[in-house]
């Protein structure tokens, strides 16, 4: 029986590779449009428009008194998920805390030679706000990626704000994450609408300092937006794998990693870059074997028949040269001794080194963060973390003799810049320190 390829192989000259990696997921007019609509309406009518876009984009028909989740709704949350369940969070709760915690970072003094302290304050910020995608699905891994650096980082309050399902509920391993992480403060709202009222704030829903997490293209879209009313992680788009494999890779660690990705959604992206035509080969037909054991299978083939692709490369340099170019949120290597390669990585967001590294580990238990950039943006974004909960603050403290150190510096620095009121505030110092040091000379 001769299996149909889901996925296709292509070489590296294919014009089709240049689509796959200069993919944009933002440029939607139609949906720019409908979202500025919501972050005008939410700003201007707060609770209304929440109550409003939740109920015409699907949900349910709530009243603002019905936003936010009651303990006891939390509590029973507790009591219906497994022991099992809670055993597997909490272990991967600790792993992530561990991780995570060695970011932190303490603010720091120096003293120079010439008297002056110079130094940094690093502080939480007070308040942020945290997307979990919900609705019909259940994601407590993002509760966990979002919030424990937010807690490591010291930050006094979070909220939590999720998609309610059909009758108003939130899937009960969400709001058990939650509670484990120590979140109690959480929306049943979704989409662009709840982007808003983090950011602008209303009635029920406390404005926050920073909004992070990933979320369809409208909340992305909306995440943009309100860039600068408040500060975001970064644009979150489709997830995406690229797995780097030579002849010593297993065919189906392959096209099982390939298919992992694939069932995000339609527009994720897997591909593989290999020298080699034989593995190439291999992996297809188990892509195609394997998709029939999987239950979003419909899902999967739309998205490797779109944006999956198994490029056969010159070479291994060649892999890892198109591999920077992808700039991938997730980046597998599958060759013999991966550690000699790594130095070849210069773009990514996450690296999985062997063939026992797969994408999942990272995803729900490894400890590094899952929140990770997409779409290229790993060129400049880097992971979720503990530093994105924090803000630095610079400390200057010159004493006279260090000022009159530098003073002459400073002055013509301002002066060149034709900022005379600059240099006249270190001049008047200048002259009343020099003068009371005169006296106490005498």
């Amino acid at each position: 029986m001769v299996v149909e390829p889901i996925i296709k192989v292509i070489e590296s000259s294919d014009p089709l590779l240049e689509k796959i990696l200069e993919r944009s997921f933002l440029d939607q007019v139609q949906a720019a449009g409908l979202v500025n609509e919501v972050l005008t309406s939410v700003r201007t009518w707060g609770d209304t428009a929440v109550c409003e876009y939740t109920r015409r984009f699907g949900g349910p028909i709530l009243l603002p008194g019905d936003l936010r989740v009651r303990d006891e709704e939390i509590e029973a949350a507790c009591s219906l998920v497994g022991q099992d369940y809670l055993r597997s969070l909490r272990r991967a709760l600790n792993n992530i805390t561990a991780f995570h915690r060695k970011q932190l970072q303490q603010s720091w003094f120096e003293t120079q030679e010439s008297g002056a302290i110079l130094g940094q304050l690093v502080r939480p910020l007070e308040r942020v706000g945290i997307y979990v995608p919900g609705g019909k699905a259940s994601y407590p891994s993002s509760v966990l990626m979002n919030a424990v650096p937010a807690r490591v980082a010291g930050v006094k309050e979070i909220a939590m704000v999720t998609p309610p399902a059909g009758d108003g509920s939130v899937n009960p391993y969400t709001l058990a994450a939650a509670a484990e992480v120590g979140v109690r403060e959480i929306y049943k709202i979704g989409g662009a609408q709840a982007i808003a009222a983090l950011a602008f704030g209303t009635s029920v829903v406390p404005r926050v300092d920073k909004i992070t997490g990933p979320g369809n293209i409208h909340v992305t879209l909306a995440k943009r937006q309100v860039y600068g009313v408040v500060d975001i992680d970064m644009l979150a788009g489709p997830s995406e794998i690229l797995i780097i494999a030579d002849s010593t890779a297993d065919p189906s660690f392959v096209a099982a990693d390939l298919l992992s990705q694939a069932e995000h959604d339609e527009m994720a992206s897997s591909v593989l870059l290999t020298p080699c035509g034989d593995l190439a080969v291999r992996v297809q037909e188990e892509v195609a074997g394997q998709l029939s054991l999987l239950d979003r299978r419909d899902i999967i083939k739309r998205s490797l028949e779109h944006y999956g692709a198994i490029v056969i490369t010159g070479d291994l340099e060649q892999a890892f040269e198109l591999a920077g170019r992808f700039a991938p949120e997730h980046l597998e290597i599958m060759v013999d001794e991966p550690f000699h390669w790594l130095s070849r990585v210069k773009n990514a967001g996450a690296v999985f080194l062997g063939s026992h590294s797969p994408e999942p580990a990272g995803d729900y238990l490894a400890g590094p963060n899952h929140v990770l950039p997409t779409g290229g943006t790993a060129r400049f974004y880097s992971p979720l973390g503990v530093e994105a909960f924090l803000k630095k603050t610079s400390l200057i403290a010159y004493t006279g003799a260090a000022l009159e150190k530098e003073a002459d510096a400073i002055v013509k620095l301002a002066e060149i810049e034709g900022l005379s009121a600059h240099a006249h505030a270190v001049k008047v110092r200048m002259k009343k320190y020099v003068k009371e040091k005169g006296k106490g000379d005498e």
